[in-house]
């Protein structure tokens, strides 16, 4: 009993909260020993034989969507800002249907195990090499930014070290996902998703419970500082907030997280059919818009708690306030469900997409190209083991930065994801043959991106970060077009 006390009075976490977190970390583990095991091969492996049902398809790819950064990433914003973040929610919709009508239907065309299959049937094996190769920077990068996320929040509410917390979510991420592969991803991914609802609902209930004039005094509070601002009607190019620009980038930005990112579309192709796989994105609309919502209200219902007991203290720094409330404010229980969430969004890592990818399209192409099922599927693990402790050494690295955390992970993604989307693009809307000069197209794009922000985050270019994505689509697609004739020249 001693060390009971011991322990809750170092955590402040009740016997309550770490049953509640044990519990739900057994329940993974056993739905992904039940769902996962017996693999054979890589496409069961990968793909799960496409035998996954559309609402654990749906289900599951909001849970990879949303991760950490909307259960710690999305309050801060709420708390510091406003809802303005929404706006780029309105072109996100818009790019999930042209992505279940446009993109998904050539994907299962050619029976793809990665979407970059289709740019080697399309152009050639150089094209997806390539694509491949842009998926892991940009998927390493950004995955890393979301381990140290959920590892902060972890740290703060357990009072761990947080080196000691990357360390165990890459280890039980790795075992995890290196057993059970993509079906203990996708039926541990609609668990998640319940979780990441129960949490938030929970912790919103508490706040308004606790703030004078409950829900009404809470939104005439933060109606009155603006924090319930949802749409920037305006004209510029620096400000990503303002509507018509949030909306555009919510289009360009999501084309390529959902249709040209392998983590998020490994998911759809493990559907039986192409109208199940459209109908699942469809579906993700009407599921992830409310979570985003709900732990973006969170952030708001903080500042009217936090406003009406200004003697509570503050963290220090914004990114801290979910966690820093559920450490010294929530009651036993509840602070073990916010754990729980944030424990389960961090194990929902990208590691079963780096693998497939890598493992279809580098390295039985490049490396082994007559090994058996049974060799391939043992590479497959091991891959999992080598991109897990990449992820782990970029969220290391990430604990010496600073700023916005949801915001850091769009700049990242943003440098790469523009010739990704550039380059699929060109493939479904154009009959161009360049092969070769994709690639120059993507490599010249991703620097010219990269410079564009590098100009933008110093303030030497009127142009916001947001952009970014934009100008690398734009470019790789024109790029490439202009020059695929080139190409075709000097093959004759």
């Amino acid at each position: 009993m001693n060390e009971i006390a011991s322990l809750q009075q170092i955590t402040g976490l009740a016997p309550l909260d770490y049953g509640i977190l044990g519990a739900a970390v057994i329940a993974l583990f056993v739905i992904a020993f039940v769902k996962g095991r017996g693999e054979k091969d890589t496409k069961d492996y990968f793909l799960g034989n496409r035998k996954t049902p559309v609402w654990v398809g749906t289900l599951s790819f909001v849970a990879t969507e949303i991760s950490a950064m909307t259960i710690v990433g999305i309050p801060p914003i709420g708390y510091t800002e406003n809802w303005q973040y929404l706006q780029f929610f309105i072109g996100s919709a818009s790019a999930r249907v042209l992505i279940a009508f446009f993109f998904i239907p050539a994907f299962y065309k050619f029976n793809c195990t990665t979407i970059y299959e289709f740019l080697k049937h399309r152009f050639g094996p150089q094209t997806q090499y390539a694509g491949s190769a842009f998926f892991f920077v940009t998927r390493l990068f950004a995955s890393g930014v979301r381990l140290y996320a959920a590892s902060l929040a972890v740290s703060v509410i357990m009072g761990w070290q947080l080196g000691y917390t990357i360390a165990f979510f890459t280890l039980v991420s790795i075992v995890f996902i290196g057993f059970g592969g993509i079906k203990a991803v996708l039926w541990t991914g609609a668990f998640e998703t319940v979780i990441f609802y129960v949490a938030g609902l929970a912790v919103a209930g508490y706040l308004v419970l606790h703030i004078d004039g409950g829900l009404g005094g809470a939104w005439q509070l933060a109606s009155e500082a603006g924090k319930l601002s949802v749409f920037n009607v305006g004209w510029g190019m620096k400000d990503p907030n303002l509507l018509w620009a949030a909306v555009l980038n919510g289009v360009f930005g999501s084309m390529a997280a959902f249709g040209t990112d392998q983590e998020l579309m490994q998911r759809l192709l493990t559907l039986e059919t192409r109208r199940e796989s459209q109908k699942t994105l469809i579906l993700t609309i009407f599921t992830s818009f409310p979570v985003t919502w709900l732990y973006l209200a969170l952030g708001t219902l903080l500042f009217a708690f936090y406003g009406q007991n200004p003697a509570l203290p503050l963290p220090e720094n914004a990114d801290k306030i979910l966690s820093h409330f559920t450490v010294h404010v929530l009651p036993a229980g509840l602070k073990g469900l916010v754990l729980t969430a944030v424990v389960l969004a961090s194990i929902d890592s990208p590691l079963s997409s780096l693998s497939s990818s890598f493992i279809t399209d580098i390295y039985r192409p490049l490396i082994k190209r007559e090994g058996s099922e049974r060799h391939y599927l043992l590479a497959s693990r091991l891959s999992v083991l080598c991109f897990g402790l990449l992820l782990a050494g970029i969220a290391w690295l990430c604990a010496a930065g600073s700023g916005r955390m949801l915001w850091l992970a769009f700049k990242i993604n943003g440098v790469t994801a523009g010739s990704l989307l550039g380059v699929f693009l060109l493939g479904l809307m154009t009959r161009r043959e360049g092969n070769r000069t994709n690639v120059a197209a993507m490599l010249f794009s991703a620097a010219l991106a990269g410079l564009v922000l590098y100009l933008s985050e110093t303030g030497r270019a009127p142009i916001g970060w947001s952009w970014v994505i934009v100008i690398g689509t734009v470019s790789t697609f024109s790029v490439a077009w202009l020059l695929a004739p080139l190409e075709a020249r000097f093959k004759k």
